[in-house]
């Protein structure tokens, strides 16, 4: 059998845990194999020469979002990149900027996502107040079904939120994956709120107004989900309530 190519990963190492740790680029060598993704090639690296790198990952088939990171550049998920997509063999990792350092390429997503969440309120707001456990729920027409299942799919990795020069430089920034689990609210029929109370929002310049349509969560989403059709959507929506 053909030996594989050596990979050289430059690895951002830092663990802020660390007293006088300080931010470093780690080199790596490892050999490839066929079929190997990134995610692959970091198991092998903390299993086989070091333990102490720090990256997370837990479906390892692009549903949980996880291990999200910054590869040669882009953001994106480890567990559906080939090595092979680099011809040159040089790979080189960093954590997702904007959000909060736990350690080497370790973000903690889950808390930004969280405080968005009670930022926008997004959960569903019913109708009526009126709740019967033992009423059937009332049935969807399939194709509202259909337009809410597509903005589902977002897997809350960050990668879109990384990928926004706006979100950068303007942290109270809603950013797209905030806009896009808002816009699943407004089109739910079951949801008793009305334009006025999304305005108050995102009807600003951290919201709508504030995307500068640069497109880079369209061009990163791992999900392929249509980040700016939703916000162009929002934006005419909360443009409604201003006329």
């Amino acid at each position: 059998m053909a030996k594989g190519r050596t990979l050289t990963f430059n690895i951002f190492r830092y663990d802020p845990q660390v007293p006088g740790d300080k931010p470093k680029m780690v080199k790596y060598q490892l050999e490839e194999t066929p079929g190997m993704t990134v995610f692959i090639a970091l198991n092998r690296l903390r299993e086989e020469q070091d333990t102490s790198l720090q990256f997370d990952f837990v479906c390892r088939a692009g549903i949980c979002g996880s291990c999200a990171m910054v590869i040669n550049g882009f953001p994106t998920l480890a567990c559906r990149t080939l090595t092979t997509k680099y011809p040159k063999g040089e790979i080189n990792l960093m954590p997702l900027p904007g959000f909060e350092l736990i350690g080497d390429l370790s973000v903690n997503t889950g808390k930004f996502m969280r405080e968005l969440a009670e930022r926008l309120k997004l959960w569903l707001h019913p109708i009526s107040d009126d709740i019967d456990v033992h009423r059937l729920e009332a049935p969807m027409d399939p194709a509202e079904a259909a337009k809410l299942y597509e903005l589902e799919r977002c897997v809350e990795c960050g990668v879109c939120v990384s990928a926004c020069a706006t979100k950068q430089m303007r942290d109270t920034f809603v950013g797209a994956v905030g806009m896009m689990k808002l816009a699943r609210f407004e089109l739910d029929s079951r949801d008793g709120r009305e334009l006025e109370d999304f305005y108050h929002v995102i009807g600003n310049q951290d919201g709508v107004f504030g995307c500068m349509t640069l497109l880079g969560c369209q061009d990163n989403c791992p999900k392929d989900l249509p980040h700016m059709q939703q916000i162009a959507y929002l934006r005419r929506k909360m443009a409604v309530t201003l006329v």
